[in-house]
């Protein structure tokens, strides 16, 4: 069995990313709309690619972090080359571009190889995180344990609310404010400790329930980001100690029936009356809309629908807690808003929502900004949003690493054919795959964390949510195929990560419009640049 080739590796990283980089000179050349399927995979490989360059400086940390690094570069380097073969021409590539690549390739892909880290990377490799980070997962991690799990099984099977005490529970943590800066009431200090702690503590949330745990804190998290960008004063003290204590949580209404990722072209208005607004239209997938205290709606306040996004404004909308799976609300200014949850196979709890609004009205001091907002609103929700990319991939390790967990347990415990199943090949080349992407996932969105915390990652971020999710389908699926017949019982929970996991790559940017309107597209100006 080969031992870890770092040196390998990263030549084989080298050699991948000279694939890339030609198929992206040529697509800058191309209409991309005409080439998708090659530029979807483009974006995809970027992805990996990044990842494995965050890799090879953790495989520098010690042998078991050697061995997880070699081994995702290789099963990295090995996707490319598949998704290349056969369409060498649109990647610009030669037959032999992967050649040099290969002894490396074949010995971290060795079977004895990957079941060998199975069995010394049990845990799934250290996290290397300071002492001040490994606090934070300590008390994450146990509030899960303790406050999250008790209901999880319970909430999902019945479609039940998010129970109360977990909300409160959460508030008294500070989880609400880990975004809100110190000056309104929160614990962020403006340095990339903001970003890593939210990661952190988004990653031991979810792997107790995403639906009733790492999830609750991601609306709050893009509105902060939207208030504390674009936000007058008034409305930062306003909104935001508000928010850090708890006592108001958000949804957001952005996504429309007919326009989801592509919000340049959406319908609800918002029209002036008086000193305020009159909301017309009808929102979906408003994750949360029931019991929330207020929406973070993006409507459009520029009757010339050919300004697209620069027509778009963004509100804060008040509105009264309701229970269960619809609301009808009145106001005394004559405005009506009903909502109806759309039922989903999983991601459980907070219920999504389709939200109508009939001439509802929202107060001018609402408006995010001021009369500086107007037409501003679709940048300051992407600001929010781009950092719910990151957040979405610390959600993702979350549930992989409870499905990982609860693979990695069960074979051990289960006997087949005189054996547990653990002591199998296969079964020990799924579990090292497993820990292997969790681990190039969580050190990947640990920098990408430090990046935004500059000023940069914007693209990373998106990268890391493409990979990571898809990742977790793959995951999910394995722990649950490891469970065999009872993995399709509903009395385990590993069928509920795998149905929770499929949400990933729908939400926070839907992965095909991630890849193509986004990543690849940003790859090409960076390239130009």
């Amino acid at each position: 069995m080969a031992a870890p080739d770092l040196v390998a590796a990263e030549s084989a990283v080298d050699v991948a990313e000279g694939v890339v980089a030609n198929a992206i000179r040529l697509l800058a050349g191309r209409n991309i709309d005409d080439h998708q399927v090659v530029a979807y995979d483009v974006a995809h490989a970027a992805a990996a690619l990044d990842s494995a360059r965050t890799m090879l400086d953790y495989g520098g940390l010690g042998d078991i972090e050697a061995r997880l690094a070699t081994a995702f570069v290789a099963d990295a380097v090995a996707d490319l080359i598949s998704k290349v073969a056969g369409r060498e021409e649109d990647w610009d590539a030669k037959p032999d571009a992967f050649e040099s690549t290969l002894p490396f390739v074949r010995d971290h892909r060795a079977p004895a190889f990957l079941a060998a880290l199975a069995a010394d990377g049990r845990e799934g490799g250290p996290r290397h995180l300071d002492a001040d980070f490994e606090l934070v997962q300590d008390t994450f991690r146990r509030f899960a344990e303790e406050q999250v799990k008790p209901f999880t099984e319970h909430v999902h099977r019945t479609n039940a609310d998010v129970p109360e005490t977990v909300i409160s529970g959460l508030a008294e943590l500070g989880g609400f404010g880990l975004s809100v800066p110190e000056a309104y009431g929160g614990w962020a200090t403006g340095g990339e400790r903001d970003y890593l702690g939210m990661v952190v503590a988004t990653e031991e949330l979810s792997r107790g329930s995403l639906g009733i745990g790492g999830s609750l804190i991601t609306r709050p998290e893009i509105l902060t980001r939207a208030l504390v960008t674009g936000g007058t004063e008034e409305q930062k003290h306003e909104w935001l100690p508000r928010i850090a204590a708890g006592e108001v949580m958000c949804a957001v209404a952005v996504t429309e029936p007919d326009f989801g990722s592509d919000v340049a072209g959406i319908k609800v208005t918002a029209t002036p009356d008086g000193d305020g607004w009159r909301v017309n239209g009808v929102k979906t997938w408003c994750t949360f809309a029931g019991r929330a205290d207020v929406l973070m709606l993006l409507a459009r306040t520029d009757p010339d629908r050919g300004k697209t996004h620069r027509g778009l404004s963004l509100f804060v909308v008040p509105k009264a807690r309701a229970e269960g799976h619809g609301f009808e609300l009145t106001q005394d200014e004559g405005g009506r808003m009903g909502g109806r949850a759309i039922d989903t196979i999983g991601y459980r709890g907070m219920h999504s929502y389709e939200v109508a609004f009939d001439n509802w009205y929202v107060p001018g001091t609402m408006l995010i900004g001021g009369e500086a907002g107007l037409g501003r609103g679709f940048y300051l929700q992407m600001e929010g949003f781009e950092n719910g990319r990151l957040q979405t991939a610390a959600r993702a390790v979350g549930v992989m690493q409870a499905a990982f967990e609860a693979a990695r347990d069960y074979a051990e415990q289960r006997t087949v054919f005189g054996h547990p199943i653990a002591d199998y090949q296969l079964t020990q080349v799924k579990l090292a795959r497993m820990a292997f992407l969790i681990q190039a996932a969580r050190q990947s969105m640990y920098r990408v964390g430090r990046l935004m915390a500059g000023g940069e990652g914007a693209l990373e971020a998106s990268m890391v949510k493409a990979y990571v999710c898809k990742a977790a389908e793959w995951v999910t699926r394995e722990a649950m195929q490891v469970h065999g017949g009872m993995g399709y019982a509903e009395e385990f929970p590993v069928s509920r990560y795998f149905v929770d996991a499929r949400v990933l790559s729908i939400f926070e940017g839907a992965d095909e419009t991630l890849a193509l309107k986004v990543i690849v597209r940003r790859l090409v100006e960076r390239l130009a640049g």
